[in-house]
């Protein structure tokens, strides 16, 4: 029988775990045994003995179970020491970052590991259910609502008092892919006037359908990748953005940026002069502050109090704000994936060397970098 092995991640930031209980049992519904580290779900309130009672087996440590796996489900990239760790011929799956991870891919291509990268899957109606970058941008634009909501000095909603009428908040949201547009809906569903803004101007029906308005801005020729990402600007471009950005900026109070271009830096878009023309007490929310930051001053894991009071909050791992639900959907991605490929027969995964999905996302296998972005 195979045998699946998830282990506790060690990244400080990290709370979220790849495998929940309830996938357990699925696991073991296919014909995989399934083992865990001990303490995988202690950040996510999945204790050990909920995976026990789910069939599967806690064991003591990383190496024990590494040593045991046909198949690894991790939330980060491993480390070198943890890939020397794997035999040969393991199935592994997490984020990778593999376009800013040569030296991992070099070393997992070289141990003859089958890495799947998480990033990679195709944004296509029948991969959406293995879409992790997805599924924990969606809680990512939730958690940076309730965050911002939790530093305001103000309330968000319009309240009718008899000692007067309290005007709504105003929220900005700058960027309208998943994250973008969850935290439209959050702070409309919270009470907020929001207004919006992305690059691409075909997403404008969707900020309208939330009840948002959407701020154009005559950029000329934009548009999206092929894979529904937006295209990089250029630096005339930006300065326009920025110019017309700073004028909703400076009426907002709270912004929340979300551009990230994929396997690339993030782009600057609030510089300090934007962010001089804001109110004392503005908050804003850098989401793509982990990729190089969206606003100037963001650092990661910190709060930033500018000269006018603007605070700019670069939080780390915000997908992971709200770990227990972040680790269900992250479970329930793995999950979709293996069972999609999954041979009832065998009882093994199948590599289907003709599948777009594997095309997309799986980036070594048989001791050789296989994907067509990564060779060479």
């Amino acid at each position: 029988m195979k045998r699946l092995f998830a282990p506790t991640e060690t990244h400080p930031a990290e709370t979220r775990a790849a495998v929940a209980p309830d996938t357990v049992r699925k696991f073991r519904d296919l014909g995989l045994a399934v083992s865990v580290q001990k303490g995988i779900g202690a950040k996510s309130d999945f204790p050990d003995a909920a995976y026990a009672e789910a069939g599967a087996d806690v064991v003591p440590d990383a190496p024990t179970g590494y040593a045991q796996a046909d198949i690894v489900t991790r939330v980060r990239k491993p480390s070198i020491a943890e890939i020397d760790a794997l035999k040969p011929g393991t199935l592994q799956l997490s984020f990778l970052d593999p376009f800013n991870e040569k030296p991992l891919i070099d070393e997992l291509a070289k141990r003859e590991i089958a890495a799947i990268s998480m990033e990679m899957i195709p944004r296509t109606t029948l991969a959406q259910k293995m879409d992790a970058l997805s599924s924990q941008a969606n809680l990512a634009g939730y958690a940076a609502v309730v965050l911002a909501g939790d530093r305001m000095r103000k309330i968000l909603p319009m309240m009718m008092t008899p000692s007067g009428t309290i005007s709504p908040a105003k929220f900005f949201i700058i960027g309208v892919g998943v994250a973008g547009l969850q935290a439209i809906a959050t702070a409309k569903r919270l009470g907020a006037r929001v207004e919006a803004f992305d690059t691409r101007p075909v997403v404008e029906e969707q900020v309208k359908s939330l009840g948002a308005k959407f701020v154009k801005v005559d950029l000329g020729d934009t548009g999206q990748t092929d894979q529904g990402y937006a295209k990089e600007l250029t630096p005339e471009q930006l300065e326009k953005q920025r110019a017309e950005m700073a004028k909703a900026c400076a009426r907002a109070d709270v912004v929340i940026t979300t551009a990230k271009l994929f396997g690339r830096k993030a782009p600057l878009i609030l510089n300090e002069e934007v962010l001089t023309q804001m109110a004392p007490g503005s908050i804003v929310v850098d989401l793509a502050v982990e990729s190089g930051g969206n606003v100037a001053g963001s650092k990661v894991g910190e709060e930033h109090v500018t000269a006018n009071g603007v605070r700019v909050l670069g939080p780390e791992n915000l997908e992971g704000y709200f770990p227990k639900d972040a680790s269900l959907m992250l479970a329930s991605n793995f999950y979709n994936l293996i069972d999609h490929f999954w041979d009832a027969e065998a009882k093994d995964f199948q590599f289907r060397e003709d599948d777009e999905i594997l095309k997309g996302c799986l980036i070594t296998r048989g001791g050789q970098i296989v994907h067509e972005r990564f060779k060479g």
